[in-house]
């Protein structure tokens, strides 16, 4: 899996880099701008096939200086290009200072971040946006947020302008995805595409917030581009005292089977259910289980829903559950190793009796809806979690659960690195004791070592048919499918 990397891992890395000797901090900048520039190109061959115009946002730090570097690059193209900064070039850091006195002194003019807001009237078809990039701690303030509100505006001209941003688009924390600035009035009065960018050009690994929050949502296709220090990057990310968070992997599409095994061979997994008129969230979870391979498949069933599950599966076994008494009883058949409770589950006395009699059983447990809702209810329940259980929440859910962490996550950022989804599901699992997939379009599984994966279901991963009632029963019966099969939460 890829590392998903903090804008502080990544200066980590640079700044180990440069002190083995490897390589210096220009030799980066220089590296960097030719990867965006390699990046262009091969988004938008036909931008390589003639001269353009590009105009060049440049920021007060190093992303500055990469944007400086994109410019000589572009003008060596037979680009026109035009560079704007926001600051006072001689407040820049060494390295973004010497690119842009080499931009000066092969005739670029530097105009202030104000001439740019001011609309060029000749439209560019790209523009650099080479603001803050990773390095962004504070707030905008009203003329670099009215300068990222316009590239937004660009981007629904016609023909659209397109927005390429160096390391992340600029006013998003690296760390978190969340917006670090109030849309200006410049979008607000519009229906125009929200600030970002048609591409992203980060370096070596992607970042957290590439996959996170609203970042995600506006970072456009991100392209990863090497710096060349492949062999300085294994000891900073082996060294660091928080795991590092990864990108989702994804599992074959059938999981193998051994030729020679039987159904046992391949878990068992039950599946709880509802009464009557409430079992068809617990039999959309038994058929997830049985489909992502699982050897066998139980529902457990009060006997008031007998009939009605009878009259409804086939591949999949019924066994009556009465009350705690009966799942314990069923339970001695050490053949069950993973268990769903939840879906269509109810949240009475005799509920939280189930689930107290499945948390005593040690089984591997998926917990949803239901489930999730009785243990935000009873602290006794929250204390009888461990570590082979898996809770499920959505949003609402993660909030009745973890209410004070849920409040930090959902508090307006004002500075970064901004409390991130992977932050609040790292501590939710960690108090929990047990494995915590929060659920989302960023949806974040962490264990409680702080291990931690992210799936981000944007862009050409979106998949927005699953925004459907049901989607999250089948999917806590494919974990407990996956459980039954042996597999561990972080797998």
């Amino acid at each position: 899996m890829t590392e998903l990397l903090t804008a502080a891992q990544m200066r980590a890395i640079e700044s180990d880099a440069i002190a083995s000797g490897a390589v210096t901090g220009r030799e980066l900048m220089e590296r960097a701008g030719r990867g965006v520039l390699e990046a262009i190109f091969e988004e938008w061959p036909q931008l390589a096939a003639a001269p353009h115009r590009a105009a060049v946002v440049c920021g007060p730090g190093n992303n500055g200086g990469d944007g400086f570097v994109v410019a000589r690059l572009l003008a060596d193209w037979g680009w026109q290009v035009e560079t704007f900064l926001y600051g006072d070039a001689e407040r820049l850091p060494p390295d973004a200072r010497a690119n842009c006195d080499r931009w000066r002194g092969m005739g670029g003019d530097v105009r202030p971040l104000d001439a740019f807001n001011e609309i060029p009237s000749e439209h560019p078809d790209v523009v650099i946006d080479a603001l803050f990039g990773t390095g962004l701690a504070r707030g905008l303030d009203a003329g670099a947020a009215h300068a990222v509100g316009l590239m937004g505006i660009m981007r629904s001209w016609s023909p659209p302008v397109r927005v390429v941003a160096v390391d992340m688009p600029s006013g998003y924390c690296a760390d978190s995805g969340r917006r670090l600035f109030d849309e200006p009035e410049v979008i607000t009065r519009s229906v125009q595409r929200r600030p970002g960018a048609d591409l992203t050009v980060t370096f070596e690994r992607p970042r957290l917030g590439h996959r996170l929050d609203e970042a995600a949502q506006v970072v456009g296709r991100i392209t990863v581009k090497p710096l060349g220090i492949r062999h300085e990057i294994d000891g900073p990310l082996q060294n660091s005292k928080t795991p590092i968070a990864k990108d989702c992997r994804v599992l074959p599409v059938w999981l193998q089977k051994a030729g020679e095994g039987q159904k046992y061979d391949h878990g068992h997994a039950l599946v709880l259910s509802g009464g009557a008129g409430r079992t068809g969230a617990a039999r959309l979870a038994a058929r997830g289980a049985l489909r992502i391979g699982a050897g066998l498949v139980t529902l457990g069933v009060p006997p008031a829903a007998q009939m009605e599950v009878a009259c409804q599966i086939t591949a999949v076994m019924l066994r009556r559950v009465a009350d705690a008494e009966a799942l314990t009883g069923l339970l001695g058949d050490n053949r069950i190793n993973a268990l769903c409770l939840g879906p269509g589950l109810g949240v009475e006395e005799a509920q939280a009796a189930l689930l107290t009699a499945a948390l005593a059983s040690g089984r591997a447990a998926v917990l949803d809806a239901d489930a999730l809702t009785l243990i935000a209810r009873d602290p006794a329940l929250f204390a009888a979690l461990h570590e082979n259980c898996v809770l499920t929440p959505h949003g609402g859910e993660f909030a009745r659960l973890f209410p004070d962490i849920a409040a930090r996550l959902e508090a307006k950022p004002v500075t970064g690195p901004a409390y991130s989804k992977v932050d609040a599901t790292r501590d939710a699992a960690a108090r929990a004791g047990s494995t915590v997939l929060f659920k989302g379009a960023d949806t974040v599984i962490a264990a409680p070592d702080g291990r931690c994966t992210v799936h981000s279901a944007q862009g050409d991963r979106a998949a927005p048919w699953l925004a459907t009632a049901g989607a999250g029963d089948v999917l806590a019966g494919m974990i407990a499918g996956l459980q039954a099969r042996g597999l561990a939460p972080d797998h």
